[in-house]
């Protein structure tokens, strides 16, 4: 052991909490960001609210698809609740402590609902590629038990796993700052704060992000590519087509979004990571995917639209 690694060790006890440095770096904005993004989680509280709601209540929605849409929405307002009052807490009252095991639990939720969202997009698409493919076969292969298995498994698939990796980054020695240039709990400015070589841990943090992410992502582009197969084989007429590829496109959109900021942040290169850039891309799937997604499902979707005039007609 060197001797650098024995006084970063001789240094641990110094760092009691963690600094959440968020958006200080722009005094001037602390106000307008409050109110910003207190706004945008009144959106994401509200729309995700409202399509729980009509999948629940019209007896239209009462489908597959829309079942798996209203848990996506449950889990957007999870999603977004780990990270955002916590943020919006800092931005008004400028205090921006919080305890390691606040910081773990926050790390943790984060992780795991996270993981959820990989899966529940992989079962959603599994979902259209069993409509459109086998669709003689879709009220047997997704009968409500088979629904109600594949959403509780993308729920609890990637807890064990998660608190463990959790652990695993927590049970790190940190020194020398106690500063996190991040607006939530992440993985990688945590392992900035680490003392000594965290290099185990990061391939760590790859493997599993590889495993969670990366699989049920290839699992989706193989469900539209047998789609797109299928779509261009069996239906000629220009109409059938877009009428097909209708029922897929906003989940796609909501894919692109959410895998697209998410890979860039996780798996690219840590020589090109920067503290702005970071946190720019979090915005992204943290808060831009949850609040587009009831947009994005309610413009292009002619159920969930006539669903939402009739809660309207009965609430006025």
């Amino acid at each position: 052991m060197t001797q650098k690694e024995i006084n970063a060790q001789d240094n641990v006890s110094e760092v009691r909490h963690f600094v959440l440095l968020g958006f200080s770096d722009l005094p001037n904005l602390q106000g307008f960001l409050s109110g910003a993004f207190s706004i945008i989680y009144l959106i994401i509280l509200i729309g995700n609210g409202l399509i729980i709601i009509i999948t629940r209540l019209d007896p239209a929605l009462q489908r597959p698809m829309y079942f798996f849409l209203a848990n996506f929405s449950s889990l957007e307002i999870c999603y977004v609740s780990v990270t955002l009052p916590r943020m919006l807490f800092n931005l008004w009252t400028q205090k921006r402590n919080i305890s390691m095991v606040g910081c773990a639990i926050q790390l943790c939720f984060f992780l795991m609902l996270g993981t959820t969202e990989c899966f529940l997009l992989a079962v959603m698409s599994y979902d259209r590629y069993v409509a459109i493919c086998h669709p003689l076969h879709y009220p047997l292969l997704m009968n409500p038990k088979k629904c109600a298995q594949l959403a509780a498994g993308s729920w609890l698939g990637g807890i064990p796993v998660q608190i463990g990796q959790t652990c695993q980054i927590f049970s790190l020695h940190f020194c020398n700052s106690n500063q996190i240039p991040h607006f939530f709990c992440d993985v990688g400015p945590i392992l900035k704060l680490a003392c000594g070589d965290t290099s185990a841990h990061e391939v760590s943090v790859y493997v599993v992000t590889m495993l969670f992410a990366a699989v049920p992502f290839i699992l989706i582009l193989a469900s539209y590519s047998k789609i797109i197969s299928t779509v261009l084989r069996w239906l000629p007429t220009a109409q059938g087509r877009t009428k097909a590829f209708s029922t897929c496109s906003s989940h796609l959109l909501v894919v692109v979004l959410f895998f697209g900021s998410g890979t860039i942040t996780y798996l690219r290169p840590k020589s090109s990571h920067s503290a702005g850039t970071d946190k720019l891309l979090s915005l992204f799937y943290t808060l831009m995917t949850p609040m587009f997604n009831p947009l994005i499902y309610s413009l292009r979707n002619k159920d969930v639209i006539a669903a939402l005039r009739k809660l309207l007609l009965k609430m006025w």
